[in-house]
């Protein structure tokens, strides 16, 4: 596929057991819709050609001549697909029997890689009847329907999209399985051919096990167990398909499913590839296992053109899911309240000063400075709240400032800068009329000093009440806004501060307070730097201005954490809002996030301390470290040539 992703899939064929031809005939069905899909790597259950459960059948000869035939049907049927499969199968070895994975292309087999630890604590001792393949030697060759295969348990393919591995069950299941060693030495996606049999509880840590281990690796993992038509003499198998990628399930099958299942989805490769170059201790670990001699096996795979994506991404990918926005928003609140309890103990301040407008951002800082007082067993009238009406200021954002601060004790403090505007207007010669970036900014600058000289006065110091956001996009004044002494909201993107505003109120807050602050959830974002209209209410709405902040959250998540270029980030946002924005308005917001994002860089450069609360921070000493006169040509003609 296009944009570095790679379709893979996951299929749970039916089977009888020990019925070889039964088998792939199944198998045949799923292979051509997952052909006329667009898959590119698809893999089937362990031993899938003979069925996992045969036992002592495995020591028939007339089982495994039956498994080699109708391994040749599959290849001879397969010839003209694109696809890449992986099938398991039981290959005799020089007196020895190996549980292996068969790699095939254009009916070839490309491959063979042996299981490396048997299970030998269950009902199905596989020692019984498999040798393990973890010593067997580089080079091996192995004789399968008439052709020589090379056989590796550290083995990787490479094809044009990607470079995969292997690994199978009980693989995973060690404290260092063959998967760790084959994505340290480049295998992107992992696959696993399994047969696990279900239990009460297990399957939850199987799939927490998965994930861990391809986050891990910092890799896709594709797992593929056996389901119905296995024996059930001691054991059930209800089939389980999963696609990961660094952890997140992307896709899932049903489980005691009783029909054949294919599950498929788009891995993205490059974003996996980004991960691991931001990862140092993956590259340090690497240098562990490069003494580890790995088999690479090129496939020559022709690539899909496809651009279409059966994967969703999410709008707002800084929110957790609804399972986990109530722990996570009470986590996030947490730490911005444990930062500034440290930042006030270690300056032994006597106060901390807080511009309350009414908004969201002051509302968040406030919540969190009562808790911090709270936490250091400190009256709550030692934080000052200014609220500093001025030209914009309208009724609603000013009436819940004052309500805020009333109901939560702290001390308030009511400075109109209007007057000290209108002089300054007059010192600099500027006209009152003209409401342009000077009019805005000076009402800005004059918060900020006010709020300053407050703090000197008090003992304090100042907290700053911008967010991440705003900090990407630069929509903050310099020396205004922009500036505090501890920034408690800086790495607390807009789409999520609502979050754990309306979480605070729904969980902790009073009555009262809680009516105010979903009603500040409610208010449009606004600077209120320009008069109200006629009827009072904001005439300057922030994203009217400067775009939809879940478009710019949307833009700034996956630019920094996943380092998606413009044509990606402009395709996956397409994916994510369809229905919600056409192309024209992402692609117009989106080259305007760009242009702010490079050329507000200064701003970033000396931003004040504040703790990192999200996945990733624009702190010039931590997470972004780029220089404030960087040339955005690159990306800005990219957006150009949508």
């Amino acid at each position: 596929m296009n944009f570095g992703f790679v379709k893979v899939a996951s299929a749970i064929p039916s089977v009888r057991v020990a019925d070889c031809k039964y088998n792939v005939e199944q198998m045949l069905p799923i292979i051509k819709e997952a052909e006329e899909k667009g898959v590119e790597i698809l893999t089937f259950p362990e031993l899938g050609i003979t069925s996992y459960s045969c036992g002592d059948l495995f020591q028939q000869h007339l089982l495994l001549e039956q498994a080699e035939k109708s391994m040749a049907h599959l290849l001879e049927a397969t010839r003209q697909y694109n696809i890449i499969i992986i099938a398991g199968m039981p290959i005799p070895v020089a007196g020895t029997l190996l549980n292996c994975a068969i790699v095939i292309h254009n009916g070839k087999i490309t491959g063979a890689v042996p299981k490396s630890y048997l299970p030998g604590y269950n009902e199905f001792n596989e020692e019984r009847w498999f040798t393990s393949g973890k010593d067997i030697a580089e080079g091996t060759k192995v004789t399968i329907c008439g052709e020589d295969i090379e056989m590796h348990q550290l083995q990787l393919f490479r094809t044009p999209a990607c470079t995969f591995g292997i690994e199978i069950c009980e693989d995973v299941w060690g404290p260092n399985p063959p998967g760790t060693q084959l994505a340290l030495q480049g295998a992107e996606i992992i696959f696993n051919l399994s047969a696990s049999n279900e239990l009460a509880g297990k399957h939850n840590s199987l799939v927490e096990m998965c994930c861990q281990h391809s986050r891990r690796c910092i890799s896709g993992y594709v797992y593929s167990s056996c389901g119905f038509g296995e024996s059930t003499t001691d054991l059930v198998f209800a089939g389980n398909a999963i696609i990961i990628e660094n952890g997140n399930i992307l896709a899932k099958s049903k489980r005691f499913c009783m029909n054949s299942q294919l599950m498929s989805s788009e891995i993205d490769v490059d974003y996996l590839r980004h991960c691991r170059m931001e990862n140092t201790t993956f590259a340090a670990t690497r240098n562990d296992y490069l003494s580890r001699k790995v088999t690479v096996t090129y496939i020559q795979q022709k690539r899909y053109e496809s651009e279409e994506l059966t994967r969703k991404f999410i709008e707002n990918p800084f929110i957790p899911s609804i399972e986990k926005l109530g722990e996570q928003c009470e986590e996030m609140f947490s730490i911005q309240t444990a930062g500034l309890a440290k930042r006030i103990q270690h300056t032994g301040a006597k106060s901390i000063v807080i511009g309350i407008s009414g908004g969201l951002d002051s509302t968040l800082a406030l919540l969190v400075a009562t808790h911090a007082a709270d936490l250091l067993s400190l009256d709550r009238k030692s934080i000052i709240g200014v609220t500093m009406p001025g030209f914009g200021t309208t009724d609603r954002t000013y009436q819940n400032a004052l309500t805020l601060m009333q109901e939560l004790g702290i001390t308030m403090r009511e400075v109109s800068i209007k007057d000290a505007c209108i002089q300054h207007f007059k010192d600099i010669g500027h006209d009152i009329g003209i409401h342009d970036t000077t009019y805005e900014n000076s009402q800005a600058r004059e918060r900020t000093q006010l709020l300053m000289d407050i703090s000197n006065r008090e003992g304090g110091f100042v907290v700053g009440t911008g967010d991440l956001s705003e900090l990407a996009l630069g929509w903050a004044t310099y020396n205004g806004d922009h500036m505090s002494m501890y920034g408690v909201n800086a790495s607390v993107p807009k789409t999520l501060v609502k979050h754990i505003v309306r979480w605070y109120a729904n969980n902790i807050a009073s009555e009262r307070v809680c009516t105010t602050l979903l009603d500040i959830v409610d208010t449009p974002i606004s600077p209120e730097l320009i008069p109200a209209n006629e009827n009072g209410t904001i005439k300057q709405k922030t994203e009217d201005l400067v775009g939809p902040y879940e478009l710019h959250d949307f833009f700034l998540y996956h630019f920094m954490n996943n380092g998606y270029t413009p044509r990606k980030l402009y395709f996956i946002a397409k994916n994510a809002f369809c229905g919600k924005y056409d192309d024209a308005t992402i692609k117009k917001w989106l080259t305007t996030f760009i242009r702010r994002f490079f050329t507000q860089q200064f701003k970033r450069s000396c931003m004040p301390d504040g703790p990192k609360v999200c996945c990733c921070s624009l702190s010039p000493r931590g997470d972004w470290r780029m220089p404030s006169d960087a040339s955005y040509r690159l990306w800005i003609e990219e957006c150009e040539n949508l």
